[in-house]
């Protein structure tokens, strides 16, 4: 058993070293539906480097979303091993998962996910309250982060005073200013009509080229084309992994 801890220690260094984020070893998710088993990801080998700009793209069922909810620890696997930035999230208790979320993963939903009542600024404060910030630093890093998303006239505004492209750019302000492993979007542009949506695939790119990492989860063929890299995932496996040309 010891052996076997070191053995997964080692490995988390390793890919540390290695610039490695994200690398999963035979990852399952299997659903218990009466008596049958639904494996909603089968077996997938990924790894994604620091750095990189990818796209988990697949249709409705294919299993993009399950996998996107365990490279979050939003849930766990039933089998498999997951490491982000070197740790072994897979065998985690869920406050360990928690403080992962809150520490190496910074989330961008479709439905922006803020607090009606509260402006900008405190929004994006949130994650840093709930890391135990103080109340200075926390102020000055929200504001940084809302300078590098382009919103620093709009931080003391609510959502309702927001057009939808500036509330999703309140959300990556949050989602960036733990300075997190890997920036995680779920379908960014949902919500969004195509002018804006546009906009905020541009302001990922720029992200991505001042050395964020970002991982963008969408069905959209032409939302995936902004990565320089499409994972194609269907019936709960890694159907194609390819290169975007630029």
């Amino acid at each position: 058993m010891a052996n076997a801890a070191a053995e997964e220690i080692d490995r988390g260094e390793q890919l540390k070293r290695d610039g490695v984020v994200i690398r999963t070893y035979d990852l399952w998710k299997t659903y218990i539906m009466g008596d049958q088993e639904i494996n909603a990801v089968s077996g997938v080998d990924l790894q994604i480097n620091r750095g990189e700009y990818v796209a988990i793209m697949g249709p409705s069922g294919s299993g993009k979303s399950t996998l996107m909810n365990l490279i979050g620890c939003l849930d766990t696997p039933s089998k498999g091993e997951y490491y982000i930035n070197g740790n072994l999230v897979s065998k985690m208790t869920d406050d360990q998962l928690a403080h992962i979320r809150n520490k190496e993963i910074g989330f961008v939903f479709q439905t922006f996910n803020l607090l009606a009542r509260a402006t900008s600024l405190h929004n994006v404060e949130l994650p840093l309250i709930y890391s135990g910030v103080s109340s200075a630093t926390r102020l000055e890093r929200a504001k940084a982060s809302l300078r590098a998303v382009d919103l620093e006239r709009r931080m003391y505004h609510k959502p309702s005073e927001l057009s939808g492209g500036q509330r999703q750019r309140v959300a990556i302000a949050r989602a960036l200013v733990n300075n997190p492993s890997i920036l995680l979007a779920d379908e960014p542009t949902g919500n969004l009509d195509s002018a804006t949506g546009t906009e905020i695939m541009a302001l990922f790119e720029r992200l991505y080229r001042e050395g964020n990492t970002i991982i963008v989860v969408t069905h959209e063929h032409d939302v995936a084309m902004h990565a320089h890299r499409i994972i194609h995932v269907r019936d709960g496996k890694v159907e194609k992994d390819e290169k975007v040309d630029k």
